[in-house]
């Protein structure tokens, strides 16, 4: 047997010899093979694939480690058919058992990436068609990897790698495939996380395998930029973990906005995942294949949505790209609230057809539509009312004609033609008694407006018109309260959305000048006894406050006190004073005056009482005098004219009329403290007042503490009546001292404004004060502001004060909820709604209503009937404030209207 033993060994190193060279031409084959494979392929990659490393594109030698160094992995270079140098790496050792060849590719930054791919192209051939092969032959290798943060690594260390997977082939070849050249090539791809180093190497293991590495690539995955809901999304590497997703923000394109904050998901597969929100394009753009285009000219677009431009409405365009609205064409006009797509607009036309129809002191007056609508269906009526006299006639105020003038015959047959005017007459025809005006569009008579024959101004702040005013939808309205004899233009506007912004004047508006009919004069007010004798004495006294007419002479009524009219003497005149003779001497006398106009006579003025002496003494019949002169008169909301000697009951304070004063001046320095404008400080405005604003602010006195006030100013332009009215309520709070009346803390007269400066109460009125806390009191607190009240008024009583206005709008409130009567003005306008206005006569000897303007709602019976105003009636009125506040300000009588 021992001599056979080299003959063996002999013939198996023939045989290596033999298959060692067939492995070589088996080489070569498959190298002419991958020749054909690389020039038949075109490398193309995903757009969201982002190469690492791919070995077809590498120039020159890879020179990767391989351990061992030779007869391992062999590099071998395959040109393409551009002639371009493929590198790739084979291994064949399978004839040894127990391979062990690694291949190291160089150091691969990962670039941000956290999960890469490998993509590992190769051939591997069948062991069963290779023969004495068996046990020794494998079909697989392994991928490891190993991460690094530095290229530093010049030898393979085999216990860093990880290893990734255990490749294998879905198809070998044979020696049959290499005759026919079929080449089978595999290609396999693996994903490796990788988040711990800047880097990381690959490896190859071969364990015996007969293969070729045509092309080794390594990539990472990215969610490519894209453009959704016109929203960009940045190009986004995917997360580490196969089911991770990365939540991404878009931002908006150019010329858009979000509409909600857009968001995606960048998916481990590279894919864009949940879109949520996105943008709109701007106002003036519009979407168009994924971006925001200009609206061109002649489109517009209002607002940001997802809309496109709209055509410009009618009458209306637009004059360049990305319009956000179009202008309106000459002529016409868009009001501020109207929507951009509604069509440019044009003002009305004056109404039509104005008619007026004259009723006492009432004017009704009625008009066609406009001819031009304008186009739009908002078209409303305002009014302007108009006080006109003739220039030679006029003076400041608004009476006509003007006190202390008395027209000749030619001017009292001119009263009720209508205003002259430089466009002629304004009005037609003019019927006596009830006229009826048809009237044109034109000029109307303003002043300074160029007309030297008449002076219009505003109409008093009574009048009123009803429906309203402004704001009539209607076209009919019916104006009262005028004063007789007067003469009135009323000037209708038409106005509609764009009356504003087109700025349209005269063209808009017609006018109507009347005069209402006359009336009955209102009672003389006060009289002058002079020249006063043991029988006789000489009085005097001024006109009506309200001729509403032509005064054509007046009435003197008198008779002994003791007499009480059972029998007295009636004497006429047609001047301002009279002599009185024949009086019984140290005798008191009653007198009454009264005027008379065309409509007949008015009531008799108030008793005076003067008694005839043997030394002449004049006398006011509104003040007091001395123990053998009597003063009497009644009290009037206007006047308190009272039986008011100061020398009655001493040791109780008797209220004052401030209007027994000549100088007005006088009372309110006697009742009221004159205050530094300098130590007020204005905050706020609170409200609007009758005669001007109203504020809250500080007073600082020096020597006491800084209190809150609400200050009362007189507004620019008053009249002489006004400014005493203003003044006048100040002499008369000045005059209580109650902790349930308003309190005054002063004036200032000295400098302009005039100011009223009192107490502050932080509440407000007790009627809204009750409607804002509706259901919030108990009844011992209701009944404590109820108390107050009371409390105020009793003491308003003991001064012989009648208040003829108490109701929870005139009761203020402070911070302690301590109720204070308050509002005494004496040229009170009272509100349209809830206190609606009554005209009555006047009944002689009863204290009078001014303006014939009454409360209903809280008025006793006899103020409304009579006009007679009592304590007994505050005292009703009282009774419906208790209904106020236990009901929490609800409107009294809330179910009948005025007339009921």
């Amino acid at each position: 047997m021992e001599p056979l033993q080299p003959a063996r060994r002999a013939n198996a190193e023939h045989t290596r010899f033999h298959m060692a060279a067939h492995l070589r031409r088996l080489f070569s084959t498959l190298i002419w093979m991958l020749t054909l494979v690389s020039s038949s392929r075109t490398r193309i990659y995903q757009l969201n694939e982002v190469t690492l490393l791919d070995t077809r594109t590498v120039p020159g030698e890879l020179k990767w480690a391989a351990s061992p160094s030779e007869g391992g992995w062999e590099e071998v270079s395959i040109m393409d058919e551009k002639n371009i140098p493929i590198r790739t790496y084979q291994v064949c050792n399978v004839l040894e058992p127990n391979q062990n060849n690694w291949l190291r590719t160089d150091w691969i930054p990962r670039s941000g990436a956290q999960r890469v791919y490998v993509e590992v192209k190769f051939t591997l051939r069948d062991c069963n068609s290779l023969p004495g092969v068996t046990g020794t032959c494998k079909e697989t290798f392994n991928l490891y990897y190993h991460e690094s943060n530095e290229d530093r690594e010049s030898y393979i260390r085999e216990s860093s790698f990880i290893k990734v997977d255990t490749v294998a082939a879905d198809e070998s070849f044979t020696q049959v495939d290499v005759g026919d050249r079929i080449m089978k090539l595999n290609t396999e791809v693996r994903d490796v996380k990788v988040t711990t180093r800047k880097g990381f190497y690959l490896a190859f293991q071969d364990v015996g395998a007969c293969i070729a590495l045509v092309s080794v690539r390594v990539f990472y995955k990215t969610c490519p930029l894209t453009i959704r809901n016109l929203a960009t999304f940045p190009d986004t590497v995917t997360g580490a973990d196969t089911s991770s997703l990365v939540e991404v923000r878009g931002s908006c394109v150019d010329q858009s906005e979000e509409k909600e904050e857009p968001k995606m998901y960048c998916g481990a597969d590279g894919e864009w995942l949940v879109p949520i929100g996105g943008c709109y394009c701007n106002p003036g753009y519009q979407e168009k294949g994924g971006t925001c285009k200009a609206c061109s000219v002649g489109f517009y677009k209002a607002k940001s949505s997802e809309a496109v431009c709209s055509k410009c409405p009618p009458h209306s365009h637009s004059l360049r790209d990305g319009a956000t609205a179009c202008d309106c064409h000459s002529g016409f006009y868009r009001a501020d609230s109207d929507p951009p797509s509604m069509a440019c607009t044009q003002p009305p036309s004056a109404p039509q057809q104005l008619i007026s129809v004259v009723n006492e002191t009432s004017v009704v007056l009625e008009w066609a539509l406009p001819r031009r609508l304008g186009g739009r269906s908002d078209t409303s009526y305002s009014l302007e009312c108009l006080i006109c006299q003739t220039a030679s006639h006029s003076q400041t105020g608004s009476k006509a004609p003007p006190r202390n003038h008395s027209l000749s015959q030619p001017e009292a047959q001119r009263v009720g033609l209508g205003m002259q005017s430089d466009q002629g007459i304004v009005g037609s025809e003019v019927q006596s008694g009830r006229g009826v005006y048809q009237s044109r569009p034109g000029d109307y008579p303003r002043p300074g407006a160029g007309s030297s024959s008449q002076l219009c101004l505003p109409c008093a702040s009574d009048v009123i018109f009803s429906p309203e005013q402004s704001g009539l939808k209607s076209s009919r309205v019916v104006v009262s309260e005028l004063r007789a004899h007067t003469h009135y233009t009323f000037i209708v506007h038409a106005r509609n959305g764009v009356s504003l912004a087109s700025g349209a004047g005269a063209t808009q508006s017609v006018s109507v000048t009347v005069t209402t009919n006359q009336a009955a004069p209102s009672p003389v007010s006060s009289i002058l006894a002079t020249d006063v004798t043991r029988h006789s004495l000489s009085l005097s006294w001024q006109q009506p406050d309200r001729p509403n007419g032509v005064i054509l002479e007046y009435e003197v009524k008198f008779y002994e006190k003791d007499q009480k009219e059972r029998s007295y003497r009636i004497m006429r005149t047609f001047s301002r004073s009279v002599d009185v003779t024949g009086l019984n001497p140290l005798t008191v006398y009653v007198f009454h005056v009264r005027a008379r106009t065309a409509a007949g006579y008015g009531d008799f003025s108030t008793a005076f009482e003067f008694a005839t002496n043997s030394d002449p003494f004049p006398l006011i019949g509104e003040g007091v005098n001395s123990a053998f002169l009597l003063l009497r008169s009644k009290y009037s909301k206007t006047k308190q004219e009272s039986e008011e000697e100061k020398h009655l009951n001493p040791g109780v304070k008797i209220y004052v009329d401030p209007f027994t004063y000549e100088d007005p001046d006088q009372a309110i320095h006697e009742f009221a403290k004159e205050i530094d404008v300098s130590s007020i400080h204005i905050e706020r405005v609170i409200g609007m007042g009758e005669f001007g604003e109203v504020c809250s602010g500080r007073l600082r006195v020096q020597g006491k503490r800084e209190i809150y006030v609400a200050i009362k100013s007189l507004k620019a332009g008053y009249s002489d009546k006004q400014r005493r009215d203003f003044l006048s309520e100040a002499s008369i709070m000045g005059q209580f001292d109650h902790p349930n009346i308003i309190r005054l803390e002063g004036v200032v007269t000295r400098c302009k404004p005039l100011m009223i400066i009192t107490e502050y109460m932080e509440n407000g009125s007790l009627d809204t004060f009750l409607r804002k806390h509706d259901g919030q009191f108990t009844v011992i607190q209701l009944v404590g502001m109820l108390r107050g009240i009371a409390s105020g008024m009793k003491y308003l009583s003991d001064m012989s004060y009648v208040h003829r206005d108490l109701a929870a709008r005139n009761i203020l409130v402070n911070s302690n909820l301590v109720c204070k009567v308050s509002d005494f003005g004496l040229s009170r306008v009272l509100e349209d709604d809830p206190e609606a206005a009554y005209t009555t006569r006047e009944a002689p000897g009863t204290y009078l209503s001014p303006g014939g303007k009454i409360p209903i709602r809280w008025t006793a019976p006899e103020g409304i009937s009579y006009r007679k105003f009592t304590t007994a009636s505050d005292v009703w009125s009282y009774g419906v404030v208790m209904w106020e506040v236990v009901s929490y300000g609800e409107r009294p009588y809330w179910d009948m209207n005025n007339q009921d």
